[in-house]
């Protein structure tokens, strides 16, 4: 990405009225943080309307026996999901951490400091979880392989699924995620304390702030495998709960988390019980 020094006394007079407004506009480093969580955040919903819309039956080639080979389209069509889904939920949770940034950016740039667009930054954070999708297509066409996956998209028991959120509560409480949970919740020190003016150094700083909102996050996601992967209801609720939780709402918010997550886990599996109970029909 370019760097940007300061824009506060640029003049845009040789621009037309219209150009010179909107290069204004987008030269401040808190605009393009804004424009790059909500534009970035629609293209992954967007993307994954399309993809639910023309593909009802999107894992198909992903569910049959051991012996078939997977389609090479059923997998791209898995791994395009899955980053659009950290599109969709992530980046929002992002906002605080993008908005930090871009205050000391353009604190920086009225001093004339040269500062690097927050658009390097987000590059960074979205490479982490990119990676983190690449391994959860992995993971959902093992586990499809492996009939733990119904239709190949949520867990065909509800003992599977119940572990699934028991993990999830669980490491809600764990000192990991607190750790990362707080470099999230508060980046300024990290910024202030690693603050780079190259391209480089700064996609190095988000490629940092995405593994901490991984070692946050990636449990809630797995989630996901428990519910349905395209559950749409699912996916605006977590990304709601993961971005309030960013947003410093306490330990007190994060262990209600937990044990929600784990008591829904619990019922899972005792209804799993129940529906198997001597007298009832399996």
């Amino acid at each position: 990405m370019a760097e940007m020094t300061d824009h506060t006394d640029k003049s845009f007079d040789h621009l037309p009225q219209a150009a010179a407004g909107l290069s204004a506009a987008f030269a401040r480093p808190k605009w393009i943080a804004a424009v790059c969580v909500v534009a970035l955040t629609a293209l992954g919903w967007l993307a994954l309307a399309l993809t639910i819309a023309g593909n009802n039956d999107i894992f198909a080639a992903i569910c049959r026996p051991a012996t078939t080979a997977l389609t090479a389209s059923g997998v791209a069509l898995t791994a395009l999901m899955w980053a659009a889904m950290v599109l969709a939920m992530m980046l929002p949770s992002a906002a605080p951490m993008l908005f930090t940034y871009a205050e000391i950016a353009e604190t920086a740039a009225r001093k004339k400091e040269t500062v690097v667009s927050p658009l390097t930054l987000a590059g960074g954070y979205m490479m982490v979880w990119l990676g983190f999708s690449a391994l959860a297509t992995t993971g959902q066409l093992a586990l499809s392989r492996a009939a733990l996956l119904d239709g190949g998209v949520a867990a065909s028991s509800t003992l599977f699924a119940g572990v699934i959120f028991i993990g999830a509560g669980l490491y809600q409480f764990s000192a990991l995620k607190h750790a990362c949970l707080r470099q999230c919740q508060n980046p300024f020190p990290f910024f202030l304390t690693n603050w780079a003016t190259t391209s480089r150094g700064v996609f190095r700083l988000g490629l940092k702030q995405g593994l901490y909102c991984l070692g946050c996050c990636w449990a809630m996601m797995l989630v996901m495998f428990a519910v349905g992967v395209m559950n749409i209801v699912w996916m605006a609720g977590l990304g709601i709960v993961m971005t309030t939780e960013k947003m410093g709402t306490g330990k007190w918010f994060t262990q209600a988390i937990g044990v929600a997550l784990i008591v829904a886990g619990a019922a899972f599996i005792l209804s799993g019980f129940a529906a198997h109970w001597p007298g009832r029909g399996i």
